[in-house]
């Protein structure tokens, strides 16, 4: 199943679609949703679990990064020394698609698209990171699910007022992990994230000039050709220009203000030095006896 996210997910707004964005609902779940899920419980634990079991899906229904793959040694190189993040182990893949998108879900899982890598640095990339991340600490992405999960009507009636979870089948996990995301986070949300990824690079000792830059790119895109749609999908959340502003003003306040300068980006796997071939050892010549 091909599958194709449109997106500037990580900070701004989801704008494009995928087929497992359409929302099947059968007469039954939407009776679920009209009489309410409510009294369903959810817990750190449910998240857990569903985001295990949908990212699995979307891991499988994606071109992923091997382990020889210049994206993956990249990632590894940038990010895998930050695998376990204040209490939360994190676990990360690239996905070998074009499109500009990183999500982190409730298991901490974090995906990130070639296509983002192919226009940040090292240290943008992990400004970025450092903002999914910041979703996950603060539970933003446990709550993403749970709103999924009731928005997708997978419960019906009676299992909503059981308080316990159905058994989803892969079309309903893919469903949901397509749902987890597209679905927005509040201001609030983005604002704690966005100084949860400044308060990460600067802790870790990064440029934190990263953070103000990394906006500035996702504010250069959406200013061109989709300007007019980025507008209008981006109305829930905060403007990327102002959120760039804001880091600048953080890292002005610390002292720590420079203009950044993007570094470079690489992708490729190093190449490995071909080892010389061994020498044929000399054939001995026997000497004869006069």
């Amino acid at each position: 199943m091909k599958k194709r996210f449109i997106v500037l997910g990580i900070l701004l707004a989801v704008f494009g679609f995928n087929k497992m964005n359409a929302q099947i609902l059968s007469d039954k779940a939407m009776g679920a949703v009209g009489k309410g899920v409510s009294g369903f419980t959810f817990s750190d634990a449910d998240a857990v679990a569903l985001a295990k079991q949908s990212i699995a899906e979307l891991d499988a229904n994606n071109p992923v990064a091997g382990p020889a793959d210049g994206y993956a040694i990249r990632l590894e190189r940038v990010f895998g020394k930050h695998a376990s993040t204040d209490g939360v182990t994190l676990n990360y893949k690239v996905y070998l698609v074009k499109d500009i998108n990183a999500f982190a879900c409730a298991d901490g899982s974090v995906r990130v698209f070639a296509g983002l890598m192919d226009i940040m640095d090292d240290n943008q990339l992990l400004a970025v990171i450092g903002h999914e991340i910041g979703h996950v600490v603060n539970h933003d992405t446990r709550d993403a699910i749970k709103a999924a999960y009731k928005k997708e009507a997978l419960l019906d009636a009676a299992s909503s007022q059981s308080g316990k979870m159905e058994t989803l089948t892969q079309s309903q996990l893919g469903q949901l992990g397509s749902a987890m995301i597209d679905s927005k986070h509040s201001r609030k949300q983005e604002s704690e994230a966005d100084a949860f990824s400044y308060d990460f690079m600067k802790k870790n000792g990064y440029d934190v000039n990263a953070v103000e830059s990394a906006f500035r790119i996702l504010q250069n895109l959406s200013e061109g050709a989709d300007a007019s749609f980025m507008t209008k999908m981006m109305s829930s959340h905060p403007d990327s220009g102002k959120r760039a502003d804001a880091a600048k003003k953080k890292a002005t306040k610390d002292g720590l203000y420079n203009a950044y300068v993007q570094q470079k980006i690489d992708n490729t796997a190093p190449v490995k030095a071909k080892t010389p071939a061994k020498a044929a050892p000399a054939k001995k010549t026997a000497t004869k006896k006069k």
